[in-house]
């Protein structure tokens, strides 16, 4: 099979398109024929410094049950699933734990499965569990145009709350409006900026998935107990913090949560991904695929996604989406 493997950490030169050996599906796991697998901020985070290559790169897609191993019962062969954990996912062939498989309705295609569920769920637990916006909270979502910003300033909205979006250009402060967004500004003095939107306040939330270059203002953005969230780290991560700065920042919060620890549970799991599902089947909530790749130019699409010149959920088709 087709697969793309991470020879050692470093730039996106390091991607190699090589012929790897089909994998065979265990006792409870499943073998995948991938149409496609999504290209996210984790993966760029593995081939730069995660993980001891040579690795096949990826670990979120969607595709057809070619086989099942011993004890698997609730999907068959010929089902349509999606997943966001299985290492391997830049290939022609993967292989997933059956309990990780989250099954994809009638009316959503592969293509649409694989862009919506990792950053789907993500924008989900965000917006509903990590800081659960309430009727009237304002906050702040950083990088409004990407994966996740779109789908969380849409869940924003559909909570009740008011969207202030960060973006870097005019095409990108357009397509968080079109989102939702309520105020849409750039980076330079946004924590000023934010304070004169609301009020001298602050917000309620900043959902933060960039950390290096806006982790300072971002805290200063806060409201007095505001929740300063943490998801990502598109810049490179945050520099240590002396807790005495969360005080002064007016005894905030800070977390760095993960998918994973979301979405341990399996009825957790079906959970997240059937709201996110039930939305896009409602047209409440729409899904941007920004870009789209054969699986020959993975390096590509981690370079523009590293880049900053995207919009939206970029995927790899790796064979004939249906």
């Amino acid at each position: 099979m087709r697969a793309v493997v991470v020879t050692r950490h470093g730039g996106p030169e390091v991607l190699e398109v090589r012929d790897e050996p089909d994998p065979q599906p265990g006792p409870g796991q499943l073998l995948i024929d991938v149409e496609v697998a999504g290209v996210n901020y984790r993966d760029v985070y593995e081939r730069e410094r995660v993980g001891d290559p040579p690795l096949i790169a990826g670990v979120e897609g969607a595709g057809t049950v070619a086989a099942v191993g011993e004890g698997v019962s609730e999907v068959a062969v010929g089902d349509l699933v999606a997943w966001t954990n299985a290492p391997g996912s830049y290939a022609e062939r993967v292989v997933l734990d059956a309990s990780r498989a989250v099954p994809v309705p009638d009316g959503v295609s592969s293509e649409l499965a694989a862009a919506a569920l990792l950053q789907g769920m993500t924008a989900h637990y965000l917006a509903t569990s990590t800081y659960p916006i309430r009727e009237g909270d304002t906050v702040l979502v950083h990088a409004a145009a990407g994966g996740v910003g779109l789908l969380l300033t849409q869940i924003a909205k559909l909570r009740g709350g008011r969207v202030i979006g960060t973006t870097s250009t005019d095409e990108k402060a357009r397509l968080a409006a079109e989102a939702g967004a309520d105020e849409v500004i750039g980076y330079d003095g946004f924590a000023e900026r934010v304070r004169e939107l609301t009020g001298g306040d602050g917000v309620a939330a900043v959902y933060d998935g960039i950390a290096r270059t806006t982790f300072d203002e971002s805290l200063d953005s806060l409201r007095r107990r505001g929740t300063m969230v943490l998801y990502g780290s598109a810049s490179g991560p945050a520099e240590p913090v002396d807790p005495m700065r969360l005080q002064s920042a007016g005894s905030v919060f800070l977390t760095r949560p993960t998918l994973v620890h979301y979405t341990e549970a399996r009825e957790e799991l079906l959970e997240r991904a059937g709201a996110i599902f039930g939305w896009i089947g409602s047209g409440e909530l729409h899904v941007r695929i920004g870009e789209r790749y054969p699986l020959e130019e993975a390096a590509r699409a981690q370079e523009d996604l590293q880049g900053r010149r995207t919009t939206g959920k970029l995927v790899l088709i790796v064979r004939g989406a249906a």
